[in-house]
């Protein structure tokens, strides 16, 4: 197994380094501690998949842009695959943010590029599926796959999507030789990547440039075509005038996050949210958005994640690699879209931090897992969320202080799917060639065969916290479509209340998705983005 502790990466050029030499018009909130205006044509709120394609889309379209990012600009050379660093500069709330109960992470990215610079590279074209739920139950109209199918290409051909043609590490080959021992479908995972050196630190910003973010591709061509990006500065709300949103109060942010005391005025035509499935209600919220039927910050979905780990005699390094490149679709839509819970199956990477979280324990307990973290594999069944009656999502809500905190009820429907995922993880793991299994429940411990695996997790109670959980994908809240009492956007990412202002974000979705929702959110971005853009410059 190849060892890379000592490895060493030399003469990676910084991009960022080199544009701002050049002129690229860059404003670090930390500096500004006197009020200011400034005047575009669009603003962009929000760089992650959503901000950053629109921003290059409409720069270069010749449109004035300013893309707003409550995150610091952290580039190449600042990411040096230290989980510590990576979790507190470039995670919404240091990596701890969760649901309001507790029962789940959330791991979202919060620096610019947004969740693009810290996410696993898993590209995947909207299941046909899911957009025909949409059409059929929202009133979704234009999404079809035909129509999507040339903005996936484009995406993909912009962001080198294309399937891992490496080897994969040996923890994403045991959900190929478990499924091709149970007879189940599986395939290799598209990723956007150009020139990956397969170390496997994706989550901790690629320190190589290989990962095709918005970091490194969209927003250095914006920036290029002219645009401003303003980063360490926190949208607060939106100038409204009647029915007319005219720009966005924003707040520069210190180091620690806190305001500087400062306010920047930033006045422009168009305002683009583009803030994600949380920040963008809450961003909504705060503005006093109008809203007639109360269902802005609704039914936000997360891909409710579980996990199950597998001990193999040999070294199986799941932190070398890359983290995801196999991926069964066996049970996503088994049971039909609005049946009983589908389930996507991956494998996650388990570096040290990580892994010691997810594992848990306390004293001589804690390290014997992590002793035995080389030897371990972990599987994640990614479930589908707001197809069924019983699946609503949750709730975006404000504390206090204005910032966001989800509602998100872990209810007996994913309870159920979670207690199915494990079955199924186990039995593949076991099929691998697991020597034990643990499934991702509090209660459970290591099983040396799948008959005692199962029996376990057939008895064991399923309930919130104590059923291990965690997401990295949340979608919707301000939801689109023709229906009007549970959508707030049209298909072209317009507010059906106010003028001048679009939703370019995940927070559009009217249910999940059904698999990792990049690709998705990079195509329809770039569809609505390029619709707009030809609008504003007719």
């Amino acid at each position: 197994m190849q060892d890379l502790s000592t490895l060493q990466i030399k003469g990676i050029k910084d991009p960022w380094k080199a544009g701002i030499a050049g002129g690229w018009n860059v404003i670090d909130g930390r500096t500004l501690t006197s009020d200011q205006t400034l005047e575009a044509d669009v603003i962009i709120i929000g760089s992650g998949a959503g901000g950053g394609v629109s921003a290059e889309i409409l720069s270069q379209r010749g449109l004035r842009v300013i893309l707003v990012e409550a995150g610091k600009l952290k580039s190449s050379d600042a990411f040096n695959m230290d989980e510590g660093d990576a979790y507190r500069d470039l995670y919404q709330e240091g990596a701890m943010r969760a649901n309001k109960d507790a029962s789940m992470t959330i791991l979202q990215g919060r620096t610019v590029g947004g969740t693009t610079v810290v996410n696993w590279t898993s590209s995947f074209r909207t299941p046909r599926e899911t957009l025909q739920h949409w059409h059929d139950r929202y009133g979704v109209k234009g999404l079809d796959r035909e129509t999507l199918d040339p903005w996936f290409e484009r995406m993909e051909k912009r962001l080198n999507i294309s399937k891992w043609a490496m080897p994969p590490n040996a923890n994403n080959d045991v959900l190929r030789k478990g499924c091709e021992a149970m007879g189940w479908r599986w395939a290799v995972i598209p990723r956007n990547v150009s020139g990956c050196w397969n170390i496997g630190y994706c989550g901790m910003g690629c320190p190589t440039n290989a990962k095709q973010s918005m970091l490194v591709t969209t927003i250095p061509a914006a920036m290029t075509a002219g645009a401003v990006l303003v980063h360490s500065a926190q949208a607060d709300h939106l100038l409204i005038e009647g029915d007319k949103v005219t720009g966005v109060a924003v707040h520069p942010l210190d180091d620690n996050k806190q305001r500087t005391g400062a306010t920047l005025t930033l006045k422009a035509g168009t305002v683009i949210a583009a803030g994600g499935g949380i920040q963008t209600p809450a961003l909504l919220l705060r503005s006093k958005a109008p809203d007639p039927n109360g269902r802005v910050g609704k039914r936000t979905f997360l891909h409710p994640t579980t996990f199950s780990y597998g001990r193999f005699d040999q070294e199986m390094a799941p932190y070398y690699g890359a983290p995801q490149s196999m991926y069964s679709d066996e049970f996503t839509f088994k049971h039909g879209v609005e049946g009983p819970a589908g389930y996507k199956l991956e494998m996650m990477p388990l570096h040290p931090g990580l892994a010691s979280a997810l594992l848990g324990g306390y004293g001589a307990d804690a390290r014997e897992e992590i002793a035995q973290l080389p030897n371990l594999t972990g599987a994640i069944a990614l479930l589908r969320d707001g197809f069924h009656e019983d699946s609503v999502g949750g709730t975006v809500e404000l504390r206090d202080n204005g910032e966001p905190l989800l509602d998100y009820p872990v209810n007996d429907y994913l309870l159920d799917g979670a207690k199915r995922a494990h079955l199924t993880m186990a039995e593949m793991q076991f099929a691998a060639g697991a020597k034990a299994v643990r499934p991702g429940h509090s209660h459970a411990g290591y099983y040396n065969r799948w008959q005692e695996a199962r029996a376990a997790i057939e008895g064991f109670d399923y309930a919130p916290v104590i059923t291990g959980m965690g997401s990295a994908h949340v979608m919707g809240g301000c939801a689109m479509g023709d229906d009007d009492q549970h959508c707030v956007v049209n298909a072209d990412g317009s507010y059906k209340y106010l003028d001048n202002l679009y939703v370019i974000d995940g927070s559009v979705l009217p249910t999940s998705l059904g698999v990792n929702p990049q690709l998705t959110l990079y195509s329809l971005s770039a569809k609505n983005a390029t619709a707009l853009a030809d609008k504003l410059t007719a």
